[in-house]
């Protein structure tokens, strides 16, 4: 089983248990984890950060949708 197919596995099993899961493929610091699983209603902030009159995208617009509807804040910040 290739590294890909046991994460396939893993974020499925995570997600059947209720997780808000996100494989993270570049972070600013080195060494973090490949996945996050959220528990609903946790503590967590997500946040959009926009310049000025700057519009969110249907699928940022969607995943800010999903988030909230698993419990978890969000935000669009535009300084």
């Amino acid at each position: 089983m290739t590294e890909q197919q046991i994460q396939s596995k893993r974020i499925k099993e995570l997600e059947e248990q209720g997780y808000y899961v996100i494989k993270l493929i570049q972070t600013n610091k080195n060494g973090i984890p490949d996945l996050i699983a959220l528990p609903q209603n946790c503590d967590a902030l997500f946040s959009e950060v926009k310049r000025p009159r700057q519009k969110v995208s249907a699928l940022q617009k969607y995943r800010i949708k999903e988030l909230e509807e698993h419990g978890i804040k969000t935000e669009v910040y535009s300084g």
